[in-house]
């Protein structure tokens, strides 16, 4: 384990440090938001992560293309798609409310936050959020006087401040509980559909992901593994089986991302039930983080980006 990862599982399990680093982050977001304009910020974020500016006048390679669709592409559909809350009715309207999985209870304040009302387990999130939750197994385990502090960062911060991701600029912050979920792998595995412009083009699934041996690996639409990964190598020793509505999970995510120039739509997959994940619009808030890195262009060639400013 790299000293980066053995700080970051540290930080994940102790809910004091999580709370210093939330409210860290929220300080450097806020001072970005004070003294960068958008287009500044978003260079400094892909210049520190990568050593170089990226092309925002003729993008080619796909990170290129998510920063330009941060500064030129801003449909408002899509802040109904990226919020946990609002996204709900989306799939109403579209006809998929059996995807839905079962929400306890929002909150618009920490305060409101009542642990005696939810059942023992539980999923806790951020509605304005990416990676902001909490899964709760056992809620007598857990310090609610820390994660209501906690909660409140998560309220009193933004997304948008630190790269730009437009959606959650606006977005109404709230809190929302989900019922907890657990697949036949003993926990609950994601198949991540990538869609670019109406068409999903590969699917990640990871297995693993809280251990030493985490598989995370690219598939195409017949479920063969792909020579690239995200973050990670891919890893064609440790097989990750298909979920058995892989066809219908394709259909869905079509239909889903059919409005957008690209969005990744996420299932999971509990006793043979579609159950709806998020739609997310920039991974990794579209960082060049393909591995070889040569498939960031590759992969930008599936990308065909709209109109400029068509929705300012």
């Amino acid at each position: 384990m790299s000293l980066r990862e053995f700080l970051v599982n540290t930080k994940n399990n102790n809910a004091f440090l999580y709370y210093l680093w939330s409210k860290n982050q929220q300080k450097k977001g806020l001072d970005n938001l004070a003294h960068f304009s958008d287009k500044e910020a978003i260079e400094k974020l892909y210049l520190n992560y990568s050593g170089k500016l990226p092309n925002l006048v003729q993008p080619t390679t796909f990170s290129e293309k998510m920063q330009w669709l941060k500064l030129n592409y801003h449909n408002p559909l899509m802040t109904i798609c990226a919020d946990k809350v609002e996204v709900r009715e989306y799939l109403k309207r579209k006809g998929y409310e059996q995807l839905l999985n079962n929400v306890h209870a929002v909150y618009d304040k920490a305060a409101d936050f009542n642990a005696a009302t939810l059942p023992e387990k539980f999923v806790l999130k951020a509605s304005h959020g990416s990676g902001w939750n909490l899964i709760c197994t056992d809620k007598r385990k857990i310090n609610w006087w820390i994660w209501k502090k906690i909660m409140n960062v998560w309220l009193n911060n933004n997304i948008f401040w630190p790269g730009r991701e437009w959606p959650y600029k606006n977005m109404k912050p709230r809190l929302v509980v989900e019922e907890f979920l657990k697949d036949v792998s003993g926990s609950l595995m994601d198949f991540k559909f990538f869609c670019f412009n109406g068409q999903v083009r590969f699917i990640q699934a990871n297995k693993g992901r809280d251990t030493n041996n985490h598989a995370q690996n690219f598939y195409d639409l017949d479920w063969n593994i792909l020579p690239f990964g995200k973050d990670l190598e891919p890893r064609p020793d440790i097989p990750i089986d298909a979920p058995t509505k892989l066809v219908e999970m394709i259909t869905i995510a079509k239909d889903l991302s059919s409005e957008f120039p690209f969005v990744r739509v996420d299932f999971y997959e509990v006793e043979g039930q579609i159950i709806f994940g998020e739609m997310t619009f920039y991974p990794k808030s579209g960082l060049p983080d393909f591995t070889p890195p040569e498939y960031d262009g590759i992969l930008g060639e599936y990308l065909s980006l709209p109109q400029e400013n068509q929705y300012s």
